[in-house]
């Protein structure tokens, strides 16, 4: 029995027809039947976007979903089969139960974990995940999030574009050191990647202000992931190369 820290439900298999406006993907099932799922991905999926490959969609029983079906993976190489998770709403709830497991000794001890916790000068800003040691007035870790998919060779890249958003959660993290212990975890969404890089042709000032925290005390955790349509598992750190 595998160890998944997230097993997928039952997945029907297709190949992408095209992405359009963004949260729509044309896909012909296996079976025949052409369907528009929605797409959780906001980004430009660089590399990952492979009108023809073959994907995988969940499909949801409720009533009140105008799209039953969900894009859930796509397959990114032909020769070796490796997929990359497309639906960025999972990373976090991963995430979460891998720190409920202390799967990262990185971090140390902590006893609470909380969600979507306000902080940041203006406190207009929202770290993914505050660790503490049972006190919230007392926080003792602010680790953020951040999904990547985009890979050259086995190196694993992130942003794919300009983010200001992330430019943003890197200062706010840089601003907490080194009072508090702020991490930046990379979900390394596909399992085909040993090493983290960021993405400095994408976004050089998103590159510069990684290198900037890190010399100030930012821990990095580029973690890697094996995805399948069955579900994810923990794979350790890829090694950082900055």
């Amino acid at each position: 029995m595998n160890d998944w820290i997230y097993p997928y439900p039952p997945l029907l298999a297709g190949r992408l027809v095209k992405r359009y406006k963004r949260f729509f993907a044309d896909i012909l099932l296996d079976s025949g039947e052409e369907i528009t799922a929605h797409c959780p991905n906001t980004g430009p999926m660089t590399g990952v976007y492979l009108p023809g490959n073959r994907v995988w969609v969940s499909r949801s029983e409720s009533k009140t979903r105008k799209l039953p079906y969900t894009w859930e993976l796509i397959e990114v190489t032909d020769t070796t089969p490796t997929w990359a998770g497309v639906n960025t709403a999972l990373p976090n709830r991963v995430i979460k139960s891998a720190l409920e497991a202390r799967l990262f000794p990185e971090l140390g001890d902590y006893s609470q974990i909380l969600s979507e916790v306000s902080y940041g000068l203006d406190k207009k800003s929202r770290v993914d995940f505050l660790l503490t040691e049972g006190d919230p007035a007392t926080p003792r870790i602010y680790l953020e999030v951040k999904n990547t998919t985009w890979a050259q060779e086995t190196i694993a890249l992130f942003p794919d574009t300009v983010t200001t958003r992330g430019q943003k959660h890197l200062r706010e993290l840089t601003n907490l050191l080194p009072e508090y212990k702020a991490v930046m975890l990379y979900f390394i969404n596909r399992g085909d990647c040993t090493h983290f890089s960021p993405g400095d042709s994408a976004d050089p000032v998103y590159g510069q202000l990684l290198r900037q925290a890190i010399d100030q005390g930012l821990l990095v955790l580029p973690c890697r992931f094996e995805v399948t349509p069955e579900g994810i598992q923990y794979k350790g750190l890829a090694e950082l190369v900055v």
